[in-house]
């Protein structure tokens, strides 16, 4: 049971939630039912705990403040926080909630209560079909978006709490939840204009994938703040007289990039913090005058500024005449400041700033007044019509999500003059599908800026496109290769549809010959096989990729040659068994496997222990995608074969397959490796010389007796870029290695950079 101490807390934290309530609530009924669904939440989860140890009814009042103050959501909202784990942690149903609230919040909650189930994948039993359920499940999670966006809201503000409260949870949950966040709501919270709440999930996610880093970008910000706060006070103080000059109502603030974003492009660019100039940025919100458009008062504030410092004009970014899809106004400007750095400028109104501290939920207090609108529905509708496409897989839909989540935007004009959001490597043929199926199935050429193109050609910001058809123009399978949106993708295979048979035919002859070329023949485990390998859900869908040549059969030979069973048994089923006996033996084949030596299970439960053998081999796989080596934080997942996989925990691939796999992975842990050397990569850069190259190499393999496998260096007008790889036994190793060599002189900067997979 509880103490008073507990009560007395939760009782002060309801407090802050319902001054902060009284805001949103239209009437002392509206009011009424929030006080209401706090004590019928607090008596429904009295008693329980979190992990953390503090009473469970902390966290619905944490998510219900999230909700109205950062999101700026409605009463209903606020009372659907409040209950969205009524229905899955205690036994009330959502018709006693109908019953207590009324429909609309019980429809909320019932949306939340599906998510959740989804997430935790509760019903799933079928350890073979982890992967797709997991896929499918976000694939429920977003078709939400068709009944109520403030489901998914609600569910983002669930997120952020447990995020914020993630260092109690076990290992394992960490993993998971952390890489879903990355992986699907960090791009969502963006998507839907959510920006600061975006930005405190990456940090958060930092943090605990990459502490060190966290900690040091952390203390270079606090360091720099006392170093040039000054600095941009004085670059603020002109501007700040200037528009008191013009009568302007304003506030001026100073930030700098977040932690995050600072190591993001660290990593990107493979720079250190001190070579990131644009770590300073001022923002300006201002009240906008009577009678005068907004994107005017804009411009005019910019015009004011520029008559103090010097614009980068490469860096002018107008998103006042054309929004974001997510609704985001703003014009941003880059400057010189005196002491010789640049700034950015972030000029808003209140409307703007609004928008983007709230994303969508603003837009529903601020409807009709521009056009912003009207592109973030287009990219709910581009969301809907993808959910409810029954040809469209669930990993599919994930892959296309997330891509479409991250894609930057282009903006194109229509012969018209109308302006169009096409995500970042649109080509012509995406624009005609963006405007009609019809033109796009009709589509033979475009031209762009009033030049003939093709429909392969890729559009750049400002173009203006028209689209040339023909009556007996028809979509042919080469569209699919250049086709960007999954609008047009999905659009030129249901136009394919007609031609089907044909294509699986072809496809099924193309895979029949690969499999004659290794003497096997096309049976019920081949296809199996592959399709597990392809990630498909069918073997008609795996004749038409092949045909279609999204299924490349390069590696045929060694997918089938995977070691996931024994090699005889294997043999004897690809070669004695023709297609037609493959059920009548598939229950000798399952008895036979039973027989098959199989490695013990592994407790996910337990610290795995990463050793080597005297052998120099390994007791686990390491992924070449990223090329963890000990000292590197790490996650581990047990494929299959009961072999566990290591990945760097901020590789894309281990965030990936958390994402859908979260019951695959173990928490590994690095032991002294003694026989076995790393591979890894130092990328370099300085000023060329006569000798250097020699000098860097001989200095590694003689004074540091370490072993290299391949350098490669390139010189330009003076500078020299390369790389060399070579074997290391821990990150400790190579972090001296990389100090060593940075004192060469002509070195300016070592960096470890990832191996690309030919290399291997």
């Amino acid at each position: 049971m509880f103490t008073q101490e507990d009560n007395e807390l939760i009782q002060r934290e309801f407090e802050s939630l319902r001054v902060a309530s009284l805001k949103r609530c239209a009437n002392q009924e509206e009011y009424e039912d929030v006080i209401r669904a706090f004590e019928f939440a607090n008596e429904a989860h009295k008693g329980v705990r979190r992990r953390s140890g503090e009473p469970y009814i902390l966290h619905p009042i944490a998510v219900a403040k999230i909700v109205v103050e950062e999101i700026g959501l409605g009463y209903k909202s606020i009372v659907t926080a409040l209950l969205h784990d009524i229905v899955e942690d205690t036994e009330y149903t959502v018709e006693d909630l109908s019953r207590l609230f009324g429909p609309k919040v019980a429809s909320l909650v019932d949306g939340l209560t599906k998510i959740k189930s989804a997430m935790d994948n509760k019903h799933n039993s079928n350890k073979n079909d982890e992967i797709s359920m997991q896929a499918e499940n976000f694939k429920r999670i977003l078709l939400t978006l068709n009944d109520d966006v403030r489901v998914v809201l609600i569910k983002l503000a669930d997120r952020l709490h447990n995020l914020r409260t993630i260092g109690s949870m076990p290992e394992r949950k960490k993993d998971k939840i952390l890489s879903e966040s990355i992986y699907i709501f960090v791009p969502l919270a963006h998507k839907l204009g959510l920006y600061r709440m975006k930005s405190e999930m990456e940090n958060i996610w930092l943090q605990y994938r990459e502490p060190e880093y966290y900690a040091k970008i952390t203390k270079k910000i606090d360091e720099l703040i006392d170093e040039r706060g000054d600095s941009i006070d004085q670059f603020i103080a002109p501007i700040n007289q200037s528009l008191h000059y013009e009568g302007y109502k304003f506030t001026i603030t100073k930030r700098i990039k977040s932690p995050y974003s600072i190591w993001k492009k660290m990593e990107k660019k493979g720079v250190a913090f001190e070579q990131i100039y644009d770590l300073f940025a001022v923002r300006i919100i201002f009240e906008p005058k009577e009678g005068i458009s907004e994107r005017k008062q804009c411009w005019d504030i910019y015009s004011i500024i520029s008559e103090h410092y010097r614009s980068k004009m490469d860096r002018i970014r107008d998103w006042v005449s054309v929004p974001k899809s997510n609704g985001y106004e703003a014009l941003h400007c880059t400057l010189m400041s005196p002491n010789g750095n640049w700034v950015e400028v972030q000029i808003r109104s209140d409307r703007m700033n609004q928008i983007a501290e709230k994303g969508v939920a603003a837009h529903w207090s601020y409807k009709g007044v521009n056009r912003s609108e009207t592109e973030l529905d287009n990219w709910l509708a581009m969301v809907r019509e993808v959910l409810e496409n029954p040809d469209v897989s669930a990993l599919e839909f994930l892959d296309k999500f997330h891509e479409g989540l991250l894609s930057s935007e282009i903006y194109v004009f229509t012969p018209r003059g109308d302006s169009k959001s096409l995500p970042k490597g649109a080509t012509a043929l995406d624009f005609a599908y963006y405007i009609h199926s019809k033109i796009g199935n009709k589509a033979i050429a475009a031209k762009v800026n009033h030049r003939l193109v093709p429909l392969s050609h890729e559009l750049n910001n400002g173009d203006q496109i028209e689209i040339i058809t023909a009556e007996a123009q028809k979509p042919v399978r080469e569209w699919l290769s250049f086709a960007h949106t999954p609008k047009a993708k999905d659009l030129i295979y249901e136009a394919l549809k007609a031609d089907i048979d044909d294509v699986m035919a072809t496809g099924q002859r193309i895979l029949e010959e690969e499999l004659n070329k290794l003497g096997v023949k096309v049976q019920h485990r081949v296809i199996k096989k592959l399709l597990l390998e392809y990630k498909l859900n069918n073997k008609d869908e795996l004749y038409t990729k092949i045909a279609t040549g999204v299924v490349k059969l390069d590696d045929l030979d060694k997918i089938l040659r995977k070691n996931n069973e024994n090699k005889w048994v294997k043999y004897w089923k690809l070669q004695f068994f023709s297609s037609s006996e493959d059920e009548e033996n598939e229950e000798m084949f399952e008895e036979q496997e039973k027989t098959v030596e199989k490695k013990p299970a592994i407790d996910k439960k337990k610290d795995y222990l990463l050793k080597d053998n005297i052998d120099k081999t390994l007791t686990y796989q390491v992924a070449d995608c990223c090329n963890p080596i000990p000292g590197d934080a790490i996650v581990g997942f047990v494929d299959e074969n009961n072999n566990v996989i290591i990945h760097k925990k901020v590789c894309p691939k281990a965030i990936s397959l958390a994402t859908v796999q979260g019951e695959k992975i173990i928490n590994a842990k690095w032991t002294k490796h003694t026989f076995y050397s790393f591979l890894v990569r130092m990328s370099l850069r300085g000023i060329d010389r006569m000798g250097i190259v020699n000098e860097i190499t001989k200095y590694i393999t003689l004074d540091l007796s370490v072993n290299i496998r391949k350098i490669h260096f390139e010189t330009h007008d003076g500078i020299f870029d390369g790389y060399i790889d070579l074997y290391v036994h821990d990150a400790q190793d190579l972090e001296m290695i990389m100090k060593r060599i940075l004192e060469v002189k002509g070195v300016e900067s070592v960096t470890r950079t990832d191996i690309k997979t030919e290399t291997n």
